[in-house]
């Protein structure tokens, strides 16, 4: 099977594009395996038709004709204007200012949805919003690391603190949510929105750092007792420190062993939520970082994923 992208791509340019006469955008964003890359065979089997986003400007009326199939795959072109459909899938308006508030309230599969895929045409400014989406600011990508961070290093001595009494398999649990929890980390070092469960190890294994650490990860899911999975777990915490430190987001952090509460479980620690917060600027990002220093909304925001549910969430950041 060759690509979806390439096979709507085709679709405009060789059927759609020619009989549009107005000023218009086209590509392929949104849901679908195909507009992040990772279709296959299976992918066939539901929403892979040959498909074109297509943005006119408002008040203008298009009656397309186009076949019920092409290449063999079902035809479909959907026609909107570019505020509205932002409006629809972000509760974002295209001619306003993005704030903070708005970045932490996108959920991030979604924002890598919408900066996936490709334009085929763009007379009205797709990419130009598109690039406006591309990555988080600087300070607030920050933040985000921090709260990543702080998910990590709390939890790092519950492996050993409940594998000690005996429940492995709940010492397993920490265990497996502290290697996603990393794993968001290396997506943030490198800058990549997430995508949703479905893609989270794909997209991961194709991070510059993927080959290097993934095999670190299957370590910890791999360990039959909770000493073996702190090692692990400390070996992929190193790796992801020096990953940071190697990217020269903030001064070097120093990297060391520390049993909490001086207990017998070893963790490896370095102050980087320290590091990265001495250099936020942004006044409101400073705000919500003191407000929520370890993190929380980045999380909701992934469970009221719907455009109509931003407004709570703005709610919350909002309140002084």
């Amino acid at each position: 099977m060759g690509s979806g992208l390439g096979l709507c791509r085709r679709f405009y340019s060789e059927v759609v594009g020619p009989i549009v006469d107005v000023p218009h955008s086209a590509g392929l964003m949104g849901r679908g395996s195909e507009v992040l890359g990772f279709d296959d065979d299976m992918s066939t089997d539901h929403n892979c038709e040959a498909r074109v986003l297509l943005f006119v400007e408002d008040g203008v009326e298009l009656r397309l004709e186009v076949p019920d199939a092409f290449e063999g795959r079902p035809a479909l072109v959907e026609v909107h204007t570019l505020r509205q459909y932002f409006l629809d899938q972000l509760g974002f308006d295209v001619d306003g200012t993005l704030t903070p508030e708005d970045w932490l309230t996108f959920p991030e599969s979604i924002l890598r949805q919408h900066t996936a895929g490709g334009v085929f045409h763009d007379d009205l400014g797709l990419q130009a919003v598109r690039d406006r989406l591309a990555y988080y600011p600087d300070d607030v990508w920050r933040y985000l690391m921090i709260t990543a961070w702080w998910r990590v290093h709390p939890e790092m001595n519950l492996v050993g603190r409940v594998g000690y009494v005996g429940d492995e398999l709940g010492s397993t649990l920490v265990g497996a949510q502290l290697v996603q929890d990393l794993m968001q980390l290396c997506f943030l070092l490198e800058r990549t929105y997430a995508p949703y469960s479905k893609w989270f190890g794909t997209a991961f294994a194709r991070l510059s750092c993927g080959p290097a650490i993934g095999p670190l990860l299957r370590d910890v899911l791999r360990a039959e007792t909770w000493q073996e999975r702190e090692r692990a777990l400390s070996a992929v915490y190193r790796a992801v420190g020096e990953l940071h430190n190697r990217l020269a987001i903030t001064a070097p952090v120093e990297l060391g062993i520390e049993r909490m509460w001086d207990r017998p479980f070893k963790v490896v620690w370095g102050d980087f939520p320290g590091a990265l917060s001495a250099a936020i600027q942004d006044p409101e990002v400073r705000r919500i970082a003191d407000r929520w220093p370890v993190g929380g909304i980045d999380r909701v925001r992934n469970l009221l994923w719907k455009a109509s549910d931003r407004r709570h969430l703005l709610g919350v950041l909002d309140s002084r």
